[in-house]
C-alpha cells in the first residue's frame, strides 16, 4: 500500500538526498565475462550502457536491470564481513560504483548521473556467484549491500567523477 504523501514518513523519504560521485565504471561484453573498467560510458535510453551485455538485449528481459549501481561504502562493509582488507568492484559485477550518496534513498525516484537520467527499479541482490568469488559465506556477506538496479530514462554520457543527484 502506498504511503500517504502527507504523512511524516513520506515527507522524510522524499526529503533531499545528498549528491554523490561516480568513482568506477565497468562493462562486460557477455554474461559471465570479466568486467572491464572504463573511464566513461554512454547510457542508452531503454537499453543500458553501450558495450555492456545487458544493452544488447534491447531492454528485453532486463527492463528493470539495465544498469547496476553499488556504493563504495558497501564495498568496504562487504570486505569487513569477509575478513578482507578490500573488495574489488570487479568481484561484485556492478556497472557503477558511487561514493557519498545512499543509493537506497533513490528508491522510487529518478536521478541524474552525468548527462543521463535513470530511474531506480529495485535492489540488486547477490547471486550464487558470490560464493564462487568469495568462498563460503560470500552470498551472506553481500546481502543488504548489493546496491540497486536502474532503468535508463534519458541517455547521455557518464564518466568518472560525474555527479549523481536525485531529481524531483
Amino acid at each position: 500500500m502506498p504511503l500517504n504523501p502527507d504523512s511524516p514518513l513520506a515527507r522524510l523519504m522524499n526529503a533531499p538526498v545528498r549528491q554523490g560521485l561516480v568513482v568506477w565504471i565497468g562493462l562486460r561484453s557477455a554474461r559471465r565475462a570479466p568486467l572491464q573498467a572504463v573511464e566513461s560510458a554512454q547510457a542508452m535510453a531503454g537499453a543500458g550502457l553501450e558495450g555492456d551485455h545487458y544493452s544488447r538485449r534491447g531492454g528485453k528481459g532486463n527492463g528493470n536491470r539495465q544498469v547496476t549501481l553499488i556504493q563504495a561504502e558497501s564495498l568496504r562493509a562487504i570486505a569487513s564481513h569477509l575478513g578482507l582488507d578490500d573488495v574489488s568492484p570487479l568481484d561484485l559485477r556492478r556497472n557503477i560504483v558511487t561514493a557519498g550518496i545512499n543509493l537506497h534513498a533513490l528508491k522510487d525516484r529518478r536521478f541524474r548521473v552525468g548527462d543521463a537520467v535513470f530511474e531506480a527499479s529495485g535492489e540488486c541482490h547477490p547471486c550464487s556467484r558470490m560464493e564462487e568469488t568469495f568462498g563460503v559465506g560470500g552470498y551472506n556477506a553481500v546481502r543488504g549491500f548489493g546496491g540497486i538496479t536502474a532503468r535508463v530514462v534519458e541517455g547521455g554520457v557518464i564518466g568518472l567523477a560525474s555527479v549523481i543527484e536525485a531529481l524531483r
